[in-house]
């Protein structure tokens, strides 16, 4: 049986000056298979309220806690009621509003990373596998279409066997701080250990390449050396790191994240060379994929073209030469997450896999964060990735 409306859903977090929440509300509406029609948008009730208003919501759905909305959101009848919620909030807060909500009995889709700690990540973990509902971790990266091209390439053996994975991120607008310049409030609060937990440049986006080169190789870390530093003066966490890599199966690696890297945006690229060929794919050009081999010319494979994989294909909206970006990556991850949300609720049996990162992406994110940092203060030495 079909589901004949949109799902409802949702948010907490996102209110006003917040820039990824409306990020996220903007790739949640782009197919006109969600409607936001609640939420606790600030940990400020006031504030909540006023983000409410501006998005024209009900002022009977807008929460001034999270624990209120989920209390509220239980009590109405179940045609009333949020089907799921969207959480893209501080990270020390992740987990709490992610576990009421489940309990509840409420789909989550959840901004990374995941949890404040590895721990937090595993006990998260359990209370999904013991809800039952469909939980979905936004690395919106993996969304792009030309992703998931160079994901099937690898996965079909055109590449060989690999051998080595760079994958690099790289940004700068953290260096206005050594400029005695303001970086913006966003860099502040992840620069607090009790806020971002034990890493934030590593955590923040360091997390992004390790999940974009295990979603496109599958890979699997087995050890990692890794160099963090902190440049700018006063603060508590890393700014830039420099991880060495070793591959279950041999494969050897490099990532490298930065927040000091003078004039960088937002420059997250990645390298997969393998024994027949190789593959390049940059977020900043995001509709191409480079496919190199030795002696030939490099091949560059176009975003909406009937020549690439169907995965590629179910996942761009536009025609070949109409470019598309980043709402369109996000929006992939909720489209992924609605299409297992409405089975659940229209009884169909689950697909063996839909493709959105869950809660396990976020457990291995919140290892590799921690494994990095443990190497980190060992002066660099090489840590055995945990099993998780």
């Amino acid at each position: 049986m079909a589901l004949k409306r949109k799902l409802r859903m949702g948010m907490v977090g996102g209110g006003r000056g917040a820039f990824i929440g409306a990020v996220h509300r903007m790739a949640a509406a782009l197919d006109s298979r969600i409607e936001l029609i609640a939420g606790c948008f600030s940990a400020d009730p006031e504030k909540s309220r006023l983000s409410g208003a501006d998005l024209n919501l009900n002022p009977t759905r807008v929460y001034g806690t999270y624990e209120e909305m989920v209390k509220a959101e239980s009590a109405l009848p179940a045609d009333e009621r949020i089907d799921f919620v969207s959480i893209v909030t501080r990270n020390n807060t992740h987990v709490p509003i992610a576990k009421a909500f489940l309990e509840a009995g409420f789909h989550v889709i959840c901004d990374k990373p995941v949890a404040f700690s590895l721990a937090e990540a595993r006990a998260l973990r359990e209370v999904v596998r013991k809800s039952g509902r469909v939980f979905a971790l936004t690395h919106n990266y993996t969304g792009y279409p030309m992703v998931k091209e160079a994901r099937h390439r690898v996965q079909s053996g055109q590449l060989g066997t690999i051998l080595k994975v760079v994958v690099e991120y790289p940004q700068g607008y953290a260096i206005t701080a050594m400029q005695n310049k303001a970086d913006g409030k966003i860099s502040n609060w992840r620069m607090d250990p009790n806020i971002s937990g034990v890493s934030n440049c590593m955590g923040d986006i360091g997390t992004h390449a390790e999940n974009l080169a295990r979603f496109i190789t599958g890979l699997q870390i087995d050890e990692i050396c890794a160099d963090l530093s902190t440049f700018i003066p006063g603060r508590k966490l890393d700014d830039d790191g420099n991880c060495l890599v070793r591959f279950k199966g041999g494969a050897r690696g490099i990532l490298y994240a930065s927040q000091i890297s003078n004039g960088d945006e937002n420059n997250l690229n990645i390298r997969v060379y393998g024994t027949k060929s190789s593959l390049e794919w940059h977020q900043e050009h995001p509709n191409e994929l480079i496919i190199k081999e030795v002696n030939q010319p490099r091949i560059i494979l176009r975003r909406g073209n009937s020549y690439l994989s169907p995965i590629a294909q179910k996942y761009s909206r536009t025609p070949f030469g109409h470019p598309e970006a980043f709402i369109e990556a996000f929006a992939n991850v909720y489209l992924a997450a609605a299409e297992a949300i409405t089975d659940q609720i229209s009884g169909r049996k689950a697909k063996k896999s839909y493709d959105f990162p869950t809660i396990d992406d976020g457990v291995e994110g919140m290892a590799f964060i921690e494994t990095a940092v443990k190497s980190a203060r060992k002066g660099a030495r090489w840590v055995k990735f945990p099993r998780v």
